[in-house]
């Protein structure tokens, strides 16, 4: 499968370099796009990348690409997709997929009309620790499951990208959508009520979020993101025999059991591999190779259920909310 990537910052660096470990039969990158010909050039021979391209428009006008990479600001991607779609392109775009729903909806419908694959690259859908964790959940070892907390956190206040909202800048799309996940591959879609709450930036981006999640089947997640500062990373699934904690849902290495009086039972660790984003790469590659239009791994439908999550999660902050304010920007 041969990737081109669409920019040239820090997660497409570490895709590029994350590809050049890959097996060449699998996965390559075979150029990679900028919107200006010196950085895509630089950035190119940083990494042994073939072709560079001085603008998204070429990149995608290469047909010699079974895929692209979507690596630009979260407020471009639904632009960004069309792009790829309406030149006959296969799309992995990183997460957030896109910032509303509604903007989900119609790039997954166009991908559908052009019968091209489009996935998100949310990298723990793909992780075969997720597996594992949902193989836990399902076989009663924590007996009657009800309950789970996660949270992720990192000090971002000072990069333009995350606190401009012109950008898709704000916790929910760039933190609070991994919590979301690790709630949904662990509990399931049907989710009766949504309460959250918000504390802005001056710049009017969210700077943190906490969110209660109650299913219809009465199982509960209470979630919090904050770019602020750093969190323990934590997630926690509770049983009435024991739980299960996970301790970093944003790259997950090992899952630890405990029982009622808290002693581990036992811990798994996640199979070997490369830095986890190979994982996404290999998916889109077999999805490719059958020829399906989505990745079972993170399906369409629960791409677009995430992003109406979100937008349900919004619906419930108060404008007048507490703000904080952003440092001076770094980047």
């Amino acid at each position: 499968m041969r990737v081109g990537i669409m920019g040239a910052g820090r997660i497409a660096a570490r895709i590029a370099d994350t590809i050049r470990q890959m097996d060449p039969e699998v996965c390559c990158c075979a150029a990679v796009g900028a919107r200006e010909e010196e950085r895509a050039r630089a950035f190119a021979k940083a990494r042994q990348i073939p072709v560079a391209y001085g603008s998204y428009e070429d990149l995608v006008r290469d047909a010699s690409l079974d895929l692209i990479y979507i690596a630009t600001p979260m407020s471009f991607h639904a632009e960004h997709i069309r792009l790829c779609l309406e030149h006959g392109r296969n799309v992995l775009c990183e997460k957030a997929f896109t910032v509303t729903g509604k903007e989900a909806a119609e790039v997954l419908a166009l991908a559908k009309e052009k019968k091209l694959l489009l996935a998100e690259a949310i990298w723990t859908r793909y992780m075969p620790i997720r597996r594992m964790i949902r193989e836990i959940v399902d076989s009663g070892e924590l007996g009657d499951v009800w309950s789970l907390t996660a949270n992720l956190g990192y000090p971002r206040l000072a990069r333009r990208r995350l606190t401009d909202p012109a950008l898709g800048g704000g916790a929910l799309l760039d933190l609070g959508v991994y919590p979301l996940n690790f709630a949904l591959m662990a509990f399931g879609e049907e989710i009766a009520k949504v309460d959250s709450s918000v504390v802005w930036l001056d710049t009017g981006a969210d700077a943190a979020e906490s969110i209660t999640l109650t299913w219809d089947n009465g199982r509960t997640a209470a979630l919090y993101a904050d770019m602020r500062v750093q969190t323990d990373r934590r997630g926690i699934i509770s049983g009435t025999r024991g739980y299960l904690e996970v301790g970093n849902i944003n790259n997950p290495q090992e899952i630890r059991i405990f029982d009622t009086d808290h002693n581990l039972v036992r811990a798994l660790s996640r199979p070997a591999g490369i830095t986890g984003y190979e994982y996404e790469f290999e998916a889109c590659a077999r999805a490719l190779s059958q020829g399906l239009q989505e990745c079972p791994e993170m399906p369409h439908r629960e791409i677009q259920r995430v992003m109406d999550l979100m937008d349900r999660i919004r619906g419930c902050w108060r404008a007048d909310g507490p703000r904080v304010p952003a440092l001076e920007p770094e980047d």
